[in-house]
């Protein structure tokens, strides 16, 4: 998890570079609109953790880098909601045999409620966020042969967020953001030698950078 982190965070600050490299920040002084929309990219990071019926054992679910897209309505000032769409593919690997169990795609909507401290400070802007997390998986497939089927409960958990960002102009800035989800879901393999259960914790952290803009 440790080398996941700094790789994760090392991307996060050359793409935060990037983009402050081109842009010549700009103190905003004008009123802004309620609606802000950001585009980002994440690098999300399981903390699984697997309870698995007949073969023991756990589950490894690969790291992955996704493009996200995220809604923020401002209250006011200081507070705001924000809706997180992204969907993210996951390679998943018993441990230790190595069954490959195949490839599942997460659709992760996410509602967290935020609180901005310094909504009109020029060059730096945190805020928090809490909020609740809804979990569908599908697209399952490229299973080992042994892997007849899979099916996998929809999850419902909590998410937590913190971030910041940095003013370009009026309406443009630079995104940080850091969230962890806590997802759980039932799994059920129809498998050549019966079937197989698994209570599995999924529990991402979740970094990501990119743009925003507001109106």
């Amino acid at each position: 998890m440790t080398n996941r982190l700094l790789a994760a965070a090392t991307l996060a600050g050359a793409l935060t570079a990037s983009v402050a490299a081109i842009a010549v920040p700009q103190a905003a002084h004008a009123e802004q609109g309620p609606w802000l929309v950001r585009g980002r990219l994440l690098a999300v990071l399981p903390d699984e953790d697997a309870s698995v019926t007949v073969l023991g054992g756990d589950l490894d679910i690969e790291d992955q880098f996704v493009p996200e897209l995220d809604i923020t309505y401002f209250f006011d000032k200081h507070w705001a909601a924000e809706l997180i769409l992204a969907v993210t593919p996951h390679e998943i690997t018993h441990t230790p045999t190595g069954l490959d169990i195949g490839e599942v795609w997460l659709l992760p909507p996410t509602l967290t409620v935020q609180y901005h401290f310094q909504p009109d400070d020029p060059d730096f802007r945190p805020y928090i966020g809490a909020g609740v997390n809804y979990t569908m998986f599908f697209g399952h497939d490229d299973a080992d042969p042994a892997i007849l089927d899979a099916d996998f409960d929809s999850s419902v958990g909590f998410a937590l967020q913190a971030g910041f960002d940095i003013p370009i102009d009026e309406h443009w800035s630079i995104n940080v953001d850091v969230k962890k989800v806590w997802i759980n879901t039932d799994v059920r393999l129809d498998t050549t030698l019966g079937p197989v259960e698994a209570d599995v914790d999924i529990n991402p952290l979740i970094v990501g950078v990119g743009v925003a803009y507001r109106w």
